[in-house]
């Protein structure tokens, strides 16, 4: 069955082509989707599936009966996009000032939307149900999937799948691991307050600046003091904020960073340790200081024996060394919140594009993948309904 189906997937390819460049003309932020799921929702129906929209606020959910008997099985794809300002010099690059996708999910919609006509079209000879979750927010914090999953988005699913295209592995290649495939992420936010004045009189003043910079070279010590060297584990500052004059000593210095972990315990370690370090340095300062620590999502915990199924069909599909089985990344994903509900498995797959040369990162104003990964994605999806 399965390969006819592989087939009408190669047939409408171009027809996913096109859905997933208008998705990229016209992007939309983290929870300020309207047209998108309005597209979502309107192609499902025209395929006869029963459609549910505004899910946890702008989540969508296709709902597939097949013809015989079997699991429900739950396929997951993102479509939020970034605020980020395109630079690719293509006649679909995005329409919308200072918003573009950036990181593919406008891949991830056209594929799962593409799967969804192949298997309504032999519903009949489908096994069980399938569910096309279409998640908003995944950009964001908190992202869609908890209050998507909150407002019954499962609808008894017996197991979930996700996938993700890699701009910067090959065309070609899938990634699959057990057990921690992504880290968790936790976000910080320090606002120190000190006392202000003239630059020619520091001793007058409590310098935020100075305090927040040592306090920047204490946050480093965390990972490698206090997390066991068997635990990977990030402390990164992405943001801090101080001043603006060459006189001035500033009131204020404003922090920001995320913390990557992988295990509940070295979570918890960070925390507390953050918490101690932020509060002692300041205190030693004369300054005052806020801390608000922001928990997001989870670890992507990959169920063993149902990866053993996505490897065996990856191997299948793209020839056993062009499975990656190595470590954990360390990007997150709120694809975690569904695996603490039902048993899933997420995985990556190549999309990288052999003639460009060099592979601009997700996030990045160039990046660009290799659209024939929908077709890689979409087959593994058939695969795992169907067998």
């Amino acid at each position: 069955m399965t390969k006819h189906l592989f087939d009408r997937l190669e047939e409408i390819y171009p027809e996913m082509v096109d859905f997933r460049r208008d998705l990229h003309m016209y992007p939309e932020l983290s929870h300020q989707e309207v047209k998108t799921p309005e597209k979502i929702a309107a192609f499902l129906r025209e395929l006869g599936i029963e459609v549910e929209t505004g899910i946890g606020g702008r989540g969508v959910v296709g709902r597939l009966e097949g013809g015989k008997p079997g699991r429900t099985v739950a396929l997951r794809a993102d479509f939020d996009a970034l605020p980020i300002q395109e630079e690719n010099e293509v006649d679909y690059a995005s329409r919308i000032p200072g918003v573009m996708h950036a990181c593919g999910h406008d891949l991830h919609t056209a594929t799962l939307l593409g799967v969804a006509k192949v298997l309504s079209e032999r519903r009949d000879e489908v096994p069980g149900t399938v569910l096309f979750v279409h998640q908003f927010a995944e950009e964001a914090t908190p992202g869609g999937a908890k209050s998507m999953i909150e407002d019954g988005c499962l609808g008894g699913a017996d197991v979930i799948y996700g996938a993700h295209v890699m701009a910067g592995e090959e065309l070609g290649t899938a990634k699959v691991r057990p057990g921690y495939f992504s880290s968790a992420q936790d976000d910080f936010f320090i606002t120190i307050h000190g006392k202000g004045g003239h630059g020619s009189e520091p001793h007058l003043t409590v310098d935020p600046l100075v305090t927040g910079s040592q306090l920047v070279v204490n946050l480093q010590q965390i990972v490698s003091r206090r997390v066991s060297p068997q635990s990977a584990a990030a402390v990164t500052v992405g943001s801090f904020v101080s001043g603006g004059a060459t006189n001035v000593i500033p009131d204020k210095a404003v922090i920001k960073g995320t913390v990557r972990t992988y295990d509940a315990h070295s979570r918890a370690v960070i925390q507390q340790a953050m918490e101690q370090i932020v509060r002692s340095t300041c205190e030693a300062a004369g300054a005052e200081v806020e801390l608000e620590y922001v928990q997001d999502c989870p670890s992507i915990w990959n169920d063993p024996e149902e990866t053993k199924k996505v490897d065996k069909k990856a191997a299948a599909l793209f020839g056993e060394e062009k499975v990656n089985r190595t470590e954990p990344m360390m990007g997150s994903e709120d694809f975690a919140f569904y695996q603490q509900s039902l048993p899933g498995v997420y995985f990556t797959i190549g999309g990288k594009i052999a003639e460009s040369g060099e592979a601009y990162p997700h996030h990045h104003p160039k990046f660009q993948v290799d659209e024939r990964a929908m077709i890689n994605i979409g087959k593994m999806f058939i695969e795992l309904v169907c067998k």
